[in-house]
């Protein structure tokens, strides 16, 4: 009987290790430093603990752990009206973080898509408050605007709003097209002023040579021999030069005849 009873004892203490290990297990938490405890002693608030190891009596005490690290809610793609009536689609993502871990489990049920809800009907409504070159040119304005609105709406709930960030803005089709053909169409319109402007200038500088020839006779004279010099270049042309000219253009294309051939000596003795 006594082989017996210690059997049984021993049976008995297993037992009462293996309830009652997994009960002290769940009464010892340790919390890291980005998380905190928010515990419930028969359904009232006890408290907000962590970081470190925090005590929790099995059965009565609850505890729900909330992240205090900035989250990244991904808003499905929104489809809004602007203030010129174009029809957009918007991508946007929203940072949020908790301030307060006692108002998100009182004050809130599920606050990240509550959070993402608000944050969704205040993006289309300030889309609608401004046109489609505003959105597309003042997206970080616009992103700030939506994140002002939606923190004054989260914060009751302990929430705050680090940052509301606008990936992409689709626009439809048509109106791609014709903002493309707009483009094209101011480029054209910059080449062509260019032009103009270079022509004018180009105007300005001749009646200036105009001016300087007309004063100074000679000039014009050099002008013309510079031109027939670089005509003369052509072995096979003839040239016939004005009277006036004559002696001087003779002398030149002499020249540079006599040059040419005592090259082609040079040349031809070495």
């Amino acid at each position: 009987m006594s082989v017996v009873s210690l059997i049984v004892d021993v049976v008995i203490a297993i037992i009462v290790l293996i309830i009652v290990i997994p009960i002290l297990a769940s009464a010892i938490r340790i919390v890291p430093e980005y998380q905190r405890l928010v515990k419930l002693r028969l359904g009232k608030f006890k408290g907000v603990y962590g970081p470190g190891l925090v005590l929790v009596i099995p059965f009565i005490d609850r505890v729900i752990t909330i992240d205090l690290r900035t989250i990244m809610l991904d808003m499905p793609s929104q489809r809004a009206l602007t203030r010129d009536n174009v029809e957009v689609s918007v991508d946007a993502s929203v940072y949020l973080r908790v301030l307060d871990a006692k108002n998100v489990v009182l004050s809130i049920q599920e606050y990240r898509s509550a959070a993402a809800t608000i944050a969704a009907a205040t993006l289309r409504d300030v889309v609608g408050m401004v046109d489609l070159d505003t959105l597309l040119t003042q997206r970080e304005e616009v992103a700030k605007r939506i994140a002002s609105i939606v923190d004054e709406h989260v914060e009751p709930w302990g929430l705050k709003i680090s940052s509301v960030a606008i990936k992409d803005i689709k626009l439809p089709d048509t109106l791609v097209r014709a903002m493309a053909a707009q483009a094209e169409a101011e480029r054209m319109r910059r080449a062509k002023v260019i032009l103009a402007q270079a022509d004018y200038e180009a105007s300005q500088m001749y009646l200036k040579a105009a001016d300087t020839y007309v004063k100074n006779p000679a000039a014009l004279t050099l002008r013309q021999l510079d031109t027939l010099l670089e005509v003369a270049k052509e072995h096979n042309l003839v040239l016939v030069v004005p009277s006036n000219l004559e002696p001087i253009t003779a002398a030149a294309l002499a020249l540079r005849t006599k040059g040419g051939q005592e090259g082609q000596g040079s040349s031809g003795t070495g």
